[in-house]
């Protein structure tokens, strides 16, 4: 099968092979980097390669998946529900992808588990232009905002108006793809969009030359989790090594690339025709770093999560109708891989 838009990380000695999850196999496994050896394994991103995607390029440049045994191939997603199909179909050995498209495949019977949400202050916002007629929340009423149906952050854009105290029938909601909303606001025919901040705004800045505003949902008390690492079920069943050397090896790149930022997105420089420019790609990933943490998870490794963050987390979502009420959060995160101990 071949996956478009492949991103060759390290050069692989055969075709992408799916390990730990392409099942068969009589003899013992492994353990990643055993005797020196890398275990060749693929890992599809929630959208094409931006900013935050940084750290998995910058690990695999500078050594650190090899260290861990493994041979990491990346490849561009299409949004985080495909991801998490792709993973809950064996199609990807691991995922990046937003949680509440995993809670919601989970909730779907699909067999995927978060190995660790990364994003841990969601980059959910209303982006506008500084020099434009939206300078606060209250200024929301009466203008037109370009939305994506279904997706985290327009599901609960209803929580976030009414924590602002700003009607939701005052504001006209424009249903686009992620690409039609950056064309609507660049053309003028949108007041802003919602999305992640981290992501579109830089990108609508540098096109636009226009500095940008952000009402972060965040800023006001509404906070749940964002983009982080899955698996298949099996996979970490058949293959609890291999998942533990992932987990480690992207804490490890995370690290990294917050202490080399600008050498980080370097790495990122000319491995998919989509990605941003080098200068827009550093501002995405400055502004990935302070969503990385809670106020529970200041200070620990990345990766790391809080039995709190995902209780809340769920009680957002569930309230947003994107996933069920009272679930545990042992439903859909695998809590085995990641210690708060660090």
């Amino acid at each position: 099968m071949k996956l478009k838009n492949v991103l060759v990380a390290t050069v692989a000695s055969s075709a992408l092979v799916l390990a730990g999850c392409s099942g068969g196999g009589g003899g013992e496994e492994k353990a990643p980097g055993a005797d020196g050896e890398t275990t060749a394994t693929s890992l599809m991103l929630n959208w094409y390669p931006y900013g935050e995607h940084a750290p998995f390029y910058y690990g695999v440049q500078e050594g650190i998946f090899a260290e861990h045994g493994i041979d990491l191939t990346i490849t561009a997603g299409q949004g985080s529900t495909k991801t998490a199909q792709a993973a809950g179909s064996n199609q990807t050995d691991f995922g990046w992808a937003d949680t509440a498209a995993v809670m919601s495949n989970i909730d779907k019977g699909v067999k995927i588990k978060s190995l660790g949400v990364f994003l841990q202050t969601t980059p959910s916002a209303v982006q506008v232009y500084a020099d434009g007629p939206i300078q606060t929340t209250a200024d929301l009423a009466g203008k037109t905002i370009a939305v994506s149906a279904g997706d985290a952050p327009t599901t609960t854009f209803p929580i976030f108006l009414d924590r602002v105290g700003v009607p939701e029938d005052q504001v006209q909601q424009q249903s686009l793809d992620s690409a039609g909303k950056i064309a609507a606001m660049l053309s003028g025919q949108v007041d802003g969009l919602i999305g992640f901040a981290h992501d579109q705004g830089p990108n609508i800045a540098n096109k636009s030359g226009r500095e940008m505003r952000y009402l972060r949902y965040s800023d006001e008390g509404l906070n749940f989790y964002s983009n982080g690492l899955i698996a298949n079920t099996s996979t970490i069943e058949r293959s609890p090594e291999l998942v533990q050397a992932m987990v480690d090896a992207t804490r490890e790149s995370f690290e990294a690339a917050i202490a080399n930022p600008e050498a980080a997105v370097a790495s990122m420089v000319g491995k998919d025709p989509q990605t941003p420019p080098e200068s827009v790609l550093l501002q995405q990933w400055q502004e990935t770093i302070p969503l990385l943490t809670t106020d529970n998870t200041e200070g620990m490794a990345p990766g790391v999560n809080s039995d709190e963050d995902w209780a809340n987390t769920i009680s957002i979502l569930s309230d947003a109708g994107l996933t069920e009420a009272g679930a545990e959060s042992s439903t859909y995160w695998d809590s085995t891989f990641t210690s708060n101990e660090e």
